[in-house]
């Protein structure tokens, strides 16, 4: 479907990682983006990126937290245009670390941020979207948001907060003219394992029971974004399929990897998959290295692929 001349689009955590990316890739094609960053210092960096690519982009500041920040952001870009076509929200924090070594206060900022900031964003823009009866909203949850794992229960049970809430309001929205849809990108290289990388104040606390298996868990993702198989720019490249698509899925999932396990999870037996593939993952995180087979050895995934499958449980 062709896309209306100059389409508006804002880009919210576009100071850095998929969001950044994207907002540059959007804005090289032809959109006229609106960028959201945190501070002046992240506008700064971003900013300059934006330059080096040749890349247009009008920055807003904005902190998902402060209610007054999202009005105002919301108001200057649709001053400054009259529109907004589509929101791709891709701002959120992470939190890892074992629930027990959790506070309850570092849980509340992670559902602050994921959860109530992006509901208080949607909120803002729906009225506009609804009296023009036409709009686009992306909402980047995460593979985490349909399947949990050990050491993210913080930061994963945001996320499957978020799928419900989409899931729900997408049916609400859609009579007028509106498409709600998630992005759920697998595990991908970019600040937010680097300099975002927010691990539980407790979580390598050596009297923590489960200090060494949260130090192993971390080499675990840390070997497997090495061995990424994509990147931010494909998933700037889905968002515009996303912008793009005569009817957007509600769901778009990034990354092989990601594909293959929600798949195995969705067609092989339940009973199977709890025996391979959580056992499997539980072996690589609570054994020692030098007490069995390595880590890298095989994944639960693969694990899972050689399962034997009948006609009723053969991947499609």
């Amino acid at each position: 479907m062709d896309r209306p001349k100059e389409q508006v689009v804002l880009v919210t955590g576009a100071g850095s990682g998929m969001g950044l990316e994207c907002a540059l890739f959007l804005a090289g094609h032809g959109y006229r983006v609106f960028g959201t960053v945190l501070d002046e210092a992240e506008a700064g960096r971003a900013g300059r990126e934006a330059i080096q690519r040749g890349a247009g982009i009008e920055w807003l500041r904005m902190n998902l937290t402060r209610q007054e920040q999202i009005n105002d952001g919301i108001s200057t870009l649709l001053a400054r245009t009259g529109r907004l076509d589509a929101l791709v929200h891709f701002a959120g924090v992470g939190l890892r670390g074992f629930f027990e070594d959790l506070t309850l206060e570092e849980i509340r900022e992670t559902y602050d941020v994921n959860v109530f900031g992006a509901m208080a964003l949607v909120k803002c823009v729906l009225p506009h979207m609804r009296a023009r009866r036409s709009g686009r909203i992306l909402l980047t949850t995460s593979v985490a948001g349909r399947m949990g794992s050990m050491s993210i229960s913080g930061y994963s049970s945001t996320k499957f907060a978020l799928e419900g809430f989409g899931e729900c309001v997408s049916q609400e929205v859609r009579p007028f003219g509106i498409y709600l849809s998630m992005l759920e990108p697998g595990l991908i290289a970019t600040p937010h394992f680097t300099v975002n990388r927010r691990q539980a104040r407790h979580s390598l606390d050596p009297s923590s029971p489960y200090a060494e298996w949260f130090r192993r868990h971390e080499e675990i993702v840390d070997r497997i974004l090495v061995r990424r198989q994509f990147t931010p720019v494909d998933v700037a490249r889905t968002v515009v399929r996303f912008l793009t698509a005569r009817r957007p899925r509600l769901r778009y999932v990034v990354g092989r990897n990601a594909k293959l396990v929600l798949n195995l999870r969705r067609y092989i037996p339940g009973e199977w998959f709890d025996r391979i593939y959580w056992p499997v993952l539980r072996r690589m995180v609570t054994t020692p290295q030098n007490a069995g087979k390595p880590p890298e050895a095989e994944t639960p995934a693969a694990s899972l692929a050689r399962a034997p499958q009948g006609k009723e449980t053969k991947l499609r």
